[in-house]
């Protein structure tokens, strides 16, 4: 069955009577009910990126995502989280401060600022129960990777204090140079673990996006198996295009997601494509499905 706007708000309005409804009075979590209701296997816990879907309101995103079996809405920011909690769902990457992908750490005369942004928003993320926030490495605009990494180390100690306190890890994201985002400094996975050594906290990891790194430098299985214990989170998209993980791309994701698995991880996987389907509810779906191994 396709999933439109309306059908998927009547399909989540049928559910409130099944069994999987039920549960939630016997101490069942919102996230099992998930898994029950979807027949998901459990091993992945799925997201997906709020912007991808910008096309509807977050309600609809929200209602579709707990019709799909994604218990997490991520990339949201703090004006928003109240609609997640309305809806019981988890924000796996929340954004909210910062100076956006090409302002970033690397350049020293933002630091007063953004520690500024950071030091306020860290502890409304712990508050709101989430554990995680976005950064970004900033664009070279001629700065050599010594220099870009001492910058942002300088920067980013400055907030570690008020992350670890507050349990919240801070998650700069790995983001391709050559299609999306010219000139971006932390374009490849060296070079973000690097960082991660320097900053030396359990609480500074990278966000291993998928899409991003397959363009930059491939080997995506054998990476996440060496470096996985740097990468605190994981995106998805279809290579080239960033369009559905389907038959139209390069990618084999169950066999990815497999990998993902083995590692032990238990955090989130964020489904970070944009829809071309008709049905693009269908489409994040098929996503879900895909990742679910």
């Amino acid at each position: 069955m396709n999933i439109t706007r309306r059908n998927a708000i009547g399909r989540i309005g049928a559910l409130a009577g099944s069994t999987a409804f039920l549960g939630m009075f016997k101490g069942i979590t919102a996230a099992e009910k998930a898994l029950e209701a979807n027949n998901l296997k459990g091993r992945v816990n799925h997201s997906v990126c709020r912007w991808t879907f910008n096309s509807f309101e977050l309600e609809e995103l929200c209602q579709a995502a707990k019709e799909i079996g994604i218990t997490s809405i991520e990339l949201v920011g703090p004006d928003e989280w109240a609609t997640l909690k309305k809806y019981e769902l988890d924000c796996a990457m929340p954004w909210g401060a910062g100076l956006g992908i090409e302002r970033g750490w690397n350049n020293p005369e933002l630091h007063d600022e953004l520690v500024e942004s950071f030091e306020e928003v860290i502890p409304q993320v712990a508050e709101a129960g989430f554990k995680q926030i976005i950064t970004f490495s900033g664009n070279r605009n001629g700065m050599d990777d010594e220099t870009g990494w001492r910058n942002c180390e300088r920067g980013i100690k400055r907030i570690m204090s008020t992350a670890e306190r507050h349990n919240v890890i801070v998650s700069m994201e790995l983001l391709n140079s050559k299609v999306n985002h010219p000139d971006y400094q932390c374009d490849n996975t060296p070079w973000g673990v690097e960082m991660v050594d320097r900053i030396g906290s359990d609480h500074f990891k990278l966000l291993y996006d998928i899409y991003h790194m397959q363009i930059m430098e491939g080997d995506v299985i054998r990476t996440i198996r060496d470096y996985h214990d740097y990468f605190s989170h994981y995106h998805t998209g279809g290579v080239p295009g960033r369009n559905e993980i389907d038959e139209t791309q390069e990618l084999y994701y169950p066999a990815i997601m497999e990998a993902i698995v083995e590692t032990g991880y238990e955090g989130y996987v964020g489904q970070e494509f944009i829809p071309t389907w008709d049905e693009p509810f269908e489409a994040l779906r098929h996503g879900v499905e895909t990742c679910d191994v």
